[in-house]
């Protein structure tokens, strides 16, 4: 459904995605794995058409990407994208307007169950509650491909679970879920694949249990490996 081939994206001296190649399928949750500066919000720019390459191609559902699968591609990144003066009804209405597969109905539920209000302007907000409503956003369209950079920094360990088991919810067959993070165990328990990038390589990639069971070692330890 998703294809990378060949692709290249440097920035000056840096090289952030190294002749990248994977296909990605619906019905998986992909954990992309790497310390911060690996590459992982290249690879996600890069699908979400935010990043050009430099060379190398991108092929969605068979066709090469072009501007109108951005409808069909959600990307959430690692910064707050509200303006300050917004409540979340705000935010509702402003995803309505520009995402056609915004489902405020869900939204307003996803809200409920985090337990953040609707009605508190996003500078009032702590940093868990700012990455939270990220998440509960993000999640309430319906695009084949969602992709969640970071989205557990800033939320503390007892939410995390609960965010992890949201997340989980909202992957299907007809979706393919990427969600970067270095918080590894607590993508595990939820991720079908796992893609381990480095300095804008990827060094290895597959299904979770394959990866196991070739190496011997539980994703942490496969991690520690890679990058210690």
């Amino acid at each position: 459904m998703l294809q990378l081939q060949n692709v290249n994206k440097r920035y000056s001296h840096t090289v952030a995605a190294d002749n990248l190649n994977l296909s990605l399928e619906p019905g998986n949750v992909y954990a992309l794995l790497g310390p911060n500066g690996s590459g992982k919000s290249t690879f996600m720019k890069l699908i979400a058409g935010l990043v050009k390459a430099d060379s190398g191609s991108i092929y969605y559902k068979g066709n090469p990407l072009s501007s109108s699968d951005k409808a069909d591609i959600a990307y959430m990144p690692t910064e707050s994208f509200f303006y300050s003066y917004m409540t979340a009804r705000d935010i509702s209405k402003y995803f309505c307007d520009f995402f056609p597969d915004f489902n405020p109905d869900k939204f307003a539920k996803m809200l409920s169950d985090m337990d953040l209000p609707d009605n508190l302007k996003a500078y009032k907000m702590s940093t868990g509650m700012l990455a939270k409503l990220k998440i509960a956003v993000s999640l309430s369209r319906s695009s084949g491909v969602m992709m969640l950079d970071e989205p557990l920094n800033g939320i503390d360990i007892i939410a995390r679970e609960r965010m992890v088991a949201t997340i989980a919810a909202n992957s299907g067959a007809g979706r393919i879920m990427l969600v970067s993070s270095h918080l590894v165990d607590e993508l595990e328990q939820v991720s079908t694949h796992a893609i381990f990038i480095k300095h804008g390589q990827i060094i290895n990639a597959g299904p979770i249990a394959s990866l196991r069971e070739q190496t011997g070692l539980s994703l942490v330890d496969q991690y520690k490996r890679i990058y210690a």
